[in-house]
């Protein structure tokens, strides 16, 4: 009998040692094995390219990481998107933003006149522009702020003026109101262009066309065949008055419980996302051009320089009333000139 107990207790304390070893298996785990799940919000609908392009970086990053790094996508504004999206990811919470870089400008403010009015003429100038060490200061700066920039360059068009009327010139948009988002730079830009800007929900812009609130809108050729504006307004003056782009951001606190491992999927993923997206949308343009023409839409060309020297008061106001630091509009214009004499 005593030796039946001494083997029971031995039993138990065998078993006991297994469970502690256990534990400190446990507790030794690799922390790259710990999954974190983020939401990712924006204001596209399943038709856009930008929604498309989210939805095959999240697959792609949860499938190198094994699943450690889940992002769950939310369009159409189904989650806080424009200013509060960009609240979400100061605030350290578990979410990524897809916005404007502009909204930035609440926390860098020179982010405003890096994609202010009449800047770019093409693609390639953003995208060797955002490479630049003045605008890789603007990134630290946000950095230090708590947001960590993963990418500038989800590129998805010029945004151009949508209406019923042929526009060339400042002085043709005089007692036009045409919708706008909540931007303080999109309002101010429309009004310096010459209109008065109306800011509407997108969701209420086509009725309020349609109904006379707005005479017409602005916006990209990819947002008029997504969205069918051309139903509504037969004229696109092409005054390419912003490059249409979004960034994407991640709370710096975030971004340090991913393990370094993992951060560079993911880094890698929304930078080669952004590219991508560019690629399809330069190769889709002309279709979208001729699909909308074929739709009734005409096109016009403007006076590029009229536009350029009526929207100049917009940077001045960002340097003297919003924070950009004082003469960020002649820097810009100069890498401008250093890029386009580069080609």
């Amino acid at each position: 009998m005593k030796k039946i107990i001494a083997l029971l207790m031995m039993a138990v304390m065998m078993l006991a040692l297994c469970g502690c070893g256990g534990d400190k298996k446990a507790e030794n785990k690799p922390a790259n094995d710990k999954k974190i799940v983020l939401k990712l919000s924006h204001v596209f609908s399943p038709d856009e390219q930008l929604y498309k392009s989210m939805e095959l970086v999240a697959g792609r990053i949860k499938e190198k990481t094994n699943g450690r790094v889940e992002i769950q996508c939310y369009g159409q504004n189904q989650l806080a998107c424009y200013k509060d999206g960009l609240e979400q990811v100061a605030n350290g919470a578990n979410f990524i933003s897809v916005e404007d870089p502009s909204y930035l400008g609440d926390y860098v403010p020179d982010f405003k006149p890096l994609v202010g009015p009449m800047l770019y003429q093409s693609y390639d100038e953003y995208a060797k522009m955002i490479e630049t060490p003045l605008v890789k200061d603007m990134v630290a700066k946000a950095e230090k702020k708590g947001i960590k920039v993963l990418a500038l360059d989800y590129v998805f068009g010029f945004r151009n003026l949508i209406t019923n009327k042929v526009i060339t010139k400042p002085e043709d948009l005089k007692g036009m109101k045409l919708r706008t988002p909540g931007s303080k730079l999109f309002i101010d830009t429309i009004n310096a262009m010459g209109a008065t800007a109306t800011s509407l929900p997108f969701s209420e812009t086509l009725s309020g066309v349609s109904q006379g609130v707005v005479d017409g809108l602005e916006g990209s050729e990819f947002t008029n065949i997504g969205t069918k504006c051309y139903e509504h307004c037969k004229n696109v003056a092409t005054t390419k008055h912003f490059l249409g782009t979004c960034g994407v951001y991640i709370s710096t606190k975030v971004w340090d419980k991913i393990s370094p491992e993992d951060q560079k999927i993911v880094a890698e993923e929304f930078a080669y996302g952004g590219k991508e997206m560019t690629k399809i949308g330069t190769e889709s343009y002309n279709k979208v051009y001729k699909e909308l023409e074929s739709k009734g839409v005409k096109f016009n060309d403007v006076d590029h320089a009229a536009f350029e020297k009526a929207t100049e008061p917009v940077f001045k106001q960002m340097e003297e009333k919003e924070g950009a630091t004082p003469g960020i509009y002649e820097k810009l214009k100069a890498e401008l000139k250093k890029i386009r004499a580069a080609k």
